[in-house]
């Protein structure tokens, strides 16, 4: 079984501490399998293999654009986030799944590509980098942490993203590389809903998790409870 967290738009360190309670919780066995799915405020994330070499203006100027920073514990480089850009972070025991980090990546890219292909956009892999491109330009990037085989942190898809802000950071560390999103390439607005519910239905078809019904679905209001299996 997985759940799904739907938080609406949530300020990065809330879902920080959130993950990590999650976490802790799945390493010990008391709750199941947990997506959270959210938009951030506009929020640079830096990770373990990142510097500030490739965020392109001073922290004064990321206050007064209203940008927080934060050092993570996550793999990869520089990221963007903002709203318009739909972020998941899946709590899973990849215990249950093989121990197979490789496959986990491969398998967070396909419910991507699956969710672009809904759309009519054909994106790709780089084997060399994690993450989906469209034309050499990265709509989603994914960057993770992995502790007791339980998955932390995750991907973040541009669908109607501000792409101006990603202009002050090398996105994952590219300088040669630029960010694009589902409303650019598509020329129009695109439904967060409607492509949240792709991303979530094609999340349980490559995870292979058993029919989604109403109770796997909690919104941020009923997080004052505990999730229990």
């Amino acid at each position: 079984m997985c759940i799904v967290l739907k938080m609406g738009l949530t300020e990065y360190r809330e879902a920080y501490n959130l993950q990590r309670k999650l976490h802790r919780q799945r390493v010990e066995g008391k709750i199941d399998d947990v997506i959270l799915l959210l938009e951030h405020p506009p929020t640079i994330t830096i990770g373990k293999s990142g510097t500030l070499d490739n965020v392109l203006v001073s922290r004064e100027q990321l206050a007064q654009q209203g940008i927080s920073l934060f050092f993570i514990d996550r793999g990869g480089d520089v990221t963007y986030h903002g709203p318009g850009q739909l972020v998941g972070y899946p709590i899973f025991d990849l215990r249950q799944k093989g121990k197979d980090l490789r496959s986990y990546v491969k398998n967070l890219e396909e419910v991507i590509l699956r969710t672009l292909r809904d759309f009519s956009i054909d994106g790709d892999r780089d084997e060399c980098h994690p993450g989906v491109w469209v034309n050499g330009e990265e709509i989603a990037a994914i960057g993770l942490s992995l502790r007791r085989w339980v998955s932390l942190h995750g991907f973040a898809l541009n669908i109607n993203v501000d792409l101006k802000h990603f202009s002050f950071v090398n996105p994952c560390g590219f300088s040669d590389r630029r960010a694009t999103s589902m409303s650019k390439i598509l020329g129009s607005h695109v439904p967060m809903q409607e492509a949240t519910n792709c991303l979530i239905s094609h999340f349980y078809e490559v995870f292979d998790f058993p029919k989604i019904s109403n109770r796997d679905f909690l919104f941020g209001s009923m997080l004052q409870r505990p999730l229990q299996s």
